[in-house]
Parts: structure tokens; C-alpha cells; sequence
């Protein structure tokens, strides 16, 4: 293995690793490039590496990055490995604190060593941004390269990681969010290469459809705005002058960009994390700096005029903070792309903002002023700094039709890898009645369905001690622990 480094964090014992990959996988598979003889493979993965690949990407590689995280009273010990699916997409693997700073960890290097990928293009791993983008060349080179960063090449890393670094050992998966995603199409792909997987939150619709994603999504940003103001009466008035005072004009974040509407909208997208209501709140608390800080209380001291209402540095600050993108750019751009599977009959050509479109209850001069979710629109790369130089490759992305197959209905059917996953009943951004639809069709899969979580569930300490004890009563983990 490629070491970095090696040290200990509060009750973690940490090595910091690297590989490379081939920034495009087509033409060869990690078997192949591994030499591996006998490893999984699939008619997905042959027909993949039956491709060409791009002459611009040829013998350009990229470096993931990964961790491996042990308790400290296991170093030594042959355990299995479990590696994390990060979500996302776009999202760089958990930097840990200690083993409860992210709840699962705790009980999972109690039996595993776990691998923390950085997933291509984020965190340590051949990170994209703006600047990087922007060597590529024109719209047309960067829309290229961009989607040599979806699951079709995440899969391939990590299968690669796992012949070459741990001998073709099969490894345990835990998938968050958009880690189900990858799952399945890594069950479409190597099966067999995981002795088990684990998802929360995070198992996609089969066939995929950005439309359909967006058609369940919007509706429950309306209960979950109806119930942000249920629960705080105040905030819904808050909102109101705070929309009046924004499209009156010459509202600045703290890095210069303009905090227009559709933006102040955006403050919504943490409503499906716990406690997501909460955070909202005390931010909008913030909102006003005269009198006692209520909605009139500012009105009136700005003479009945919204235009003339002074936001404070704390609210501006926080909203900044809380819609700004320039640690994770990839999420944004890769947003709608996940849903993009295989020769598509037509492109997606943002589908959320066509959702948005179609619902006036979401127009910004509508009240209750409604708060939208985690999607990406145009208008951020318009008003972003950070995805402005996204904004040409983003175009022709979404007037794009041929993407990297992702999903094998047959191999997911006749799938003998044992899957667990956690479906939250009120997930705001995974609808429960899509992803028990799939599981439906996933051979060796079980079902844990739970109001009691949000989507982030995973996080606290209970969702994969669950999954975990749900396993091994079935057997599912016989030979592994």
C-alpha cells in the first residue's frame, strides 16, 4: 500500500493512503489494469471496458485518496475491511475528530478497519474546483471531463483500491445518501466483490428519472417550509419582510455576491436533516438588528419601509455560510447528472428548476414565502463565484444524452450480496416509496423502514448498530465477523 502517513486521533488509530486511477476507465477495467485474474466482473463492466477511450484522457491518471481508521485495541488484529460510500454527490469522506464525531464510526472500527475514500475530484483526491476546470480547455473539453467524476468511475476506483491494496479481499460497504447510489451500481457491476452492503438513506430509483425525483421532492419542501413555520410563527413573518428587503435590492454577502431571492429560498435545504428546523430558526432569529428583533420590530424602525431594514452581519454571515458552495463545487454541478444512466431518450436539461417552475407556490412573491431543497438551478452559476466557471460545461451537460451505464436490472435481481438498508419514511430527499419500489427488485436485500430519522440519520449512533445487529441475526455476516 501507498502510505502517506500514519498517527492516532482521540480513540483512532489513522493511516492516510493514496493510489492512482486512470482519469477515464473505459478501454480497460481494474481487473485488468490490476492483473487480477478471476476478479468480479459483469456485462456492464465488459462492455465498458470494451470502449475507447478519450485521446484527451489518455494516460492521464488521478490520485484517490483514502484513510483506514482502526480502534486503537485492534491495530494488529486481521480484520475485515468496511468502506464508506461518502454522499453527495461530490462530497469529500468524513474528517473525524474522534470515533463519535460522526455516530457510526464508533461502533463500526469496533469490528472492521474502515476505509474513508475521498471519492475522484474531492478532499485530497485530485480535488476539482473552478481553477482546475478551467485547464481543461473550453465547455466542450470541461463538460467531457466532468463526467469521467460519476458513479461509473467512483465504482471503478474503489474496485481497483480494493484488488490492488487489499489483495481482492471482499470487503463490507456502507453506503450514505448518495453512497446507495454507488452501492447499486457497484452491485450492477463487481458482483460478488462485497461480502455485504449496507445503505441509509440512499437507495435510487431503478430506472432513474431526474423528473421523478423532483416531482416528490418539491411537495415535501412544502410540508417541510409549513412545518418550519408551524413550530416558529414568527419565522414565517421573518421570511417575509426578510423576501421584501432582498428584492428591494443591494443585499451583499460577505464574499460580495448578491443575496437575491432565489437564494434566500435556498436556506430550506438543510429542512431534511435533524435538526435541521432548529438551525433554521435561530439563524432567522439573527435576522434583524433593531428593536427586539422581531419582524415589526425592524419595520418599524426602518419607517415602514423593507427597503430600508438593516440585516445583520450575523444573518448575512450565517446565510452565507449555510448556501455556500465553494467547499463542495462538484455537488452542484454533479446534482442532476446522477440520475443520468446510460443512452438517454432525452437530456435532463434541469430538471429542478423545470419542477420549480411549475408550482407557483414556489414563486418568490408567493406567502408563505416556500423554501426550496438540496437541487442545483441555473441561476447559481449564475450568482455563485465559485460555479461561475462551471456555467458553460454546465450547459452543455444538461443538453447532453449519453452518460456511463450505471444499473443492471438483471445483475441487481439475481444479486446475492446481502443488502441492508435503513429507508426513512419521511426522507426528504430520497423518497421512501421510490427506494422500496427498487429494493423490490434487488435479490438479497431487507428493508429497515423508520420515521424516527432524517436523512442524516446515520450520523447518530443507533441507524448502523441496527443494520449491523439486523445481519448478523439473519447470518448475513457469517464468514466476515
Amino acid at each position: 500500500m501507498s502510505l502517506l502517513s500514519s498517527y492516532y486521533l482521540p480513540g483512532l488509530a489513522v493511516e492516510d493512503r493514496a493510489i492512482d486511477v486512470p482519469l477515464d476507465w473505459r478501454g480497460t477495467s481494474p481487473a485488468q489494469l490490476a492483473g487480477a485474474q478471476g476478479a468480479p466482473s459483469s456485462p456492464l463492466a465488459e462492455a465498458s471496458a470494451a470502449e475507447k477511450c478519450d485521446p484527451a484522457f489518455e494516460g492521464r491518471s488521478l490520485r484517490l485518496f483514502y484513510r483506514v481508521l482502526c480502534a486503537p485495541e485492534n491495530v494488529g488484529r486481521d480484520l475485515p475491511y468496511l468502506v464508506f460510500l461518502q454522499g453527495g454527490p461530490g462530497g469529500a469522506g468524513p474528517r473525524l475528530t474522534s470515533p463519535t464525531s460522526d455516530g457510526w464510526v464508533a461502533e463500526a472500527v469496533r469490528h472492521f478497519r474502515v476505509i474513508l475514500p475521498d471519492q475522484r475530484g474531492t478532499g485530497r483526491s485530485s480535488r476539482v474546483d473552478g481553477v482546475t476546470v478551467a485547464h481543461e480547455g473550453d465547455a466542450v473539453a470541461q463538460a467531457r471531463f466532468l463526467k469521467r467524476f460519476l458513479a461509473d468511475s467512483i465504482v471503478r476506483d474503489f474496485e481497483y483500491l480494493r484488488l490492488t491494496e487489499l489483495g481482492g479481499a471482499r470487503w463490507v460497504t456502507l453506503g450514505q445518501s448518495y453512497g446507495g447510489f454507488l452501492t447499486l451500481t457497484y452491485l450492477s457491476t463487481f458482483p460478488g466483490a462485497a461480502a455485504a452492503s449496507f445503505t441509509c438513506g440512499g437507495i435510487p430509483h431503478v430506472p432513474a428519472s431526474a423528473d421523478e425525483v423532483y416531482a416528490h421532492t418539491f411537495p415535501r419542501m412544502v410540508a417541510k417550509t409549513s412545518l418550519l413555520y408551524e413550530r416558529y410563527p414568527d419565522d414565517e413573518r421573518r421570511l417575509a419582510l426578510l423576501a421584501e428587503r432582498v428584492a428591494a435590492g443591494d443585499v451583499r454577502l460577505p464574499d460580495g455576491s448578491p443575496l437575491l431571492l432565489r437564494r434566500l429560498q435556498s436556506l430550506g435545504q438543510g429542512l431534511g436533516m435533524k435538526p435541521g428546523h432548529e438551525r433554521l430558526h435561530n439563524l432567522l432569529d439573527l435576522a434583524f438588528t433593531a428593536g427586539d428583533g422581531s419582524a415589526e420590530a425592524a419595520l418599524a424602525a426602518a419607517g415602514g419601509r423593507a427597503e430600508k431594514i438593516e440585516l445583520s452581519p450575523a444573518f448575512l454571515a450565517g446565510a452565507w455560510l449555510a448556501t455556500n458552495v465553494a467547499a463542495n463545487p462538484l455537488y452542484w454541478v454533479l446534482q442532476e447528472l446522477i440520475y443520468a444512466d446510460g443512452e438517454l431518450e432525452a437530456p435532463i436539461s434541469w430538471a429542478a428548476e423545470r419542477a420549480w417552475r411549475e408550482r407557483p407556490e414556489f414563486d418568490p412573491a408567493a406567502r408563505p414565502l416556500m423554501l426550496t431543497g438540496e437541487a442545483c438551478f441555473p441561476w447559481m452559476f449564475e450568482e455563485m463565484p465559485e460555479l461561475r466557471p462551471f456555467a458553460g460545461a454546465m450547459e452543455r451537460l444538461m443538453a447532453d444524452t449519453s452518460f456511463g451505464r450505471l444499473y443492471d436490472l438483471e445483475a441487481l435481481l439475481a444479486n446475492e450480496t446481502p443488502l441492508q438498508a435503513a429507508v426513512y419514511f419521511d426522507d426528504l430527499y430520497v423518497d421512501s416509496g421510490l427506494q422500496l419500489d427498487t429494493l423490490g427488485r434487488v435479490g438479497a436485500s431487507h428493508a429497515w423502514v423508520t420515521s424516527e430519522f432524517e436523512h442524516d440519520g446515520l450520523h447518530g449512533e443507533h441507524v448502523f448498530k441496527h443494520l449491523l445487529n439486523e445481519a448478523r441475526d439473519r447470518g448475513d455476516l457469517a464468514g466476515v465477523l
